[in-house]
């Protein structure tokens, strides 16, 4: 039921982790511009971990949506979700900390914040679910 609104909340939040990862770079180095999918190639085991847990953030939210019958398993999902979100953030903060080669200048890309958004629009749908299963609640004292 994709016209409710926590799925559209859902529905952005899997295009910010899964999409946005493609078109925003993570952080430049002498004009090289990194991004999610480059640290694929990486020997490092943190770094080859930033992109799959943009993937994983993504494919979570999208089963989350066809979740719409199971509220309360739709919750948890969306706070899983959350969870992931906020490793990714942890983790993106410590490897920008620890970034080889910060004799020379590096800028952080705008794809550092991805997480962020991904979570606001995660917690938007947790609030609209909650709603929802509320209102249901409702009605079933009145009957």
């Amino acid at each position: 039921m994709i016209q409710r609104i926590q799925s559209i909340y859902l529905l952005l939040a899997s295009a910010v982790s899964g999409g946005l990862i493609f078109v925003f770079d993570l952080w430049e180095n002498l004009k090289n511009e990194v991004y999610a999918l480059d640290l694929l190639s990486r020997e490092s085991i943190l770094l080859n971990a930033i992109p799959l847990l943009f993937i994983l953030a993504a494919v979570i939210s999208v089963v989350a949506i066809f979740l719409f019958n199971n509220r309360k398993l739709q919750f948890v999902v969306g706070r899983i979700t959350i969870l992931i979100n906020l490793f990714l953030l942890g983790l993106l903060i410590y490897v920008s900390l620890k970034l080889p080669g910060e004799v020379s200048i590096s800028e952080k890309g705008i794809g550092m914040f991805l997480p962020i958004l991904a979570i606001l629009l995660v917690v938007l749908a947790n609030k609209a679910i909650k709603k929802d299963e509320d209102l249901v609640k409702s009605v079933d004292r009145l009957r």
